[in-house]
């Protein structure tokens, strides 16, 4: 069966497999509506924009507003639908948007600024936030530069942050119930917490220098790309055991998206995304490769 993607990065727009490319500024991540055919689009420019668009019959642009901050990298919006969150890597600032009944941004954003950083002189020197994930209603921002995933209500009010060991390097992340596991950008490791206990093991086996990207969970298994050792990782998710690492199809994962028996890889320098075939959990090539210039992310539709 033949799956619709779309696929954003820093190419000259949005690729819909289908429908063709919409121009867009840097669209380096992107994220659907839970309920609406409405599609969002972080603009990653030192002054960064989101986009909200329209799905029904091609990508029609809606709504645009600022990201409050330099270099959005991610959103994500909340289940009831009702509330967009963004990720501005640059300067670490966070912003949550309320949307109204189309899905469009409505009311005054929330900018959530923070403050710090980690022992790593060139990666660290301030705040670097990279993921939002909503989990029990409570908003959960991975912060690259601090070493913390920070916490805040629906609101925007602060709570404890979840602190990682120094260097770590937070960037993506996933909850399973009370678990909490982690890829570690600049110590090339995946983390598992739950209550008190901490498991850490190389998201790589190669023994190569890692920069792990994105990490999701499905089923049994954890899965993270590993830029650097170009190859995909999947892990138990009960104890983060190895079971299979495979090449990437390319070069510099920089996201990957689960779909049904498929695995869709965007690497980044090489150009084009690689479909995998999941058998058991484990990816296999199809040899099938989507051209798109400088994917960042790909979006099974």
């Amino acid at each position: 069966m033949k799956r619709h993607l779309y696929v954003g990065g820093y190419g000259p727009g949005i690729l819909s497999t289908g429908e063709g490319l919409t121009r867009l500024a840097s669209p380096s991540f992107l994220a659907p509506h839970p309920s609406l055919p409405v599609l969002y689009a972080a603009g990653e420019l030192a002054q960064g924009w989101i986009t909200a668009f329209g799905t029904d019959g091609g990508l029609s642009p809606w709504d645009e507003r600022s990201s409050e901050g330099d270099s959005p990298c991610h959103l994500a919006v909340h289940p009831s639908g009702e509330l967009l969150a963004v990720a501005n890597y640059g300067d670490g600032v966070a912003s949550l948007h309320r949307l109204d009944g189309r899905g469009v941004f409505t009311g005054d954003p929330i900018v959530l600024r923070h403050e710090g950083s980690g022992p790593d002189p060139e990666r660290q020197q301030g705040p670097h936030a990279h993921q939002c994930v909503f989990h029990d209603d409570v908003l959960h921002v991975s912060d690259l530069g601090t070493d913390e995933i920070r916490r805040y209500s629906l609101d925007g009010a602060p709570l404890e942050p979840i602190r990682l060991p120094p260097g770590t390097g937070p960037r993506h992340f996933a909850f399973a119930g009370s678990r909490l596991y982690v890829a570690g950008e600049l110590d090339g490791t995946v983390t598992l917490l739950e209550g008190g206990s901490v498991t850490t093991v190389p998201a790589s086996a190669s023994g190569e220098t890692n920069y792990p990207s994105h990490l999701e969970l499905a089923g049994d298994f954890v899965y993270v790309a590993n830029r650097g050792p170009n190859t995909i990782a999947v892990l138990r998710a009960d104890d983060l055991s190895p079971v299979a690492e495979v090449p990437s199809g390319g070069d510099w994962p920089r996201h990957f998206a689960l779909d049904g028996d498929r695995l869709y890889v965007a690497n980044q320098q090489s150009g084009g995304v690689t479909v995998f075939a999941l058998t058991g959990g484990v990816p296999a090539a199809t040899g099938e490769v989507i051209e798109v210039e400088s994917p960042s992310c790909v979006l099974p539709a």
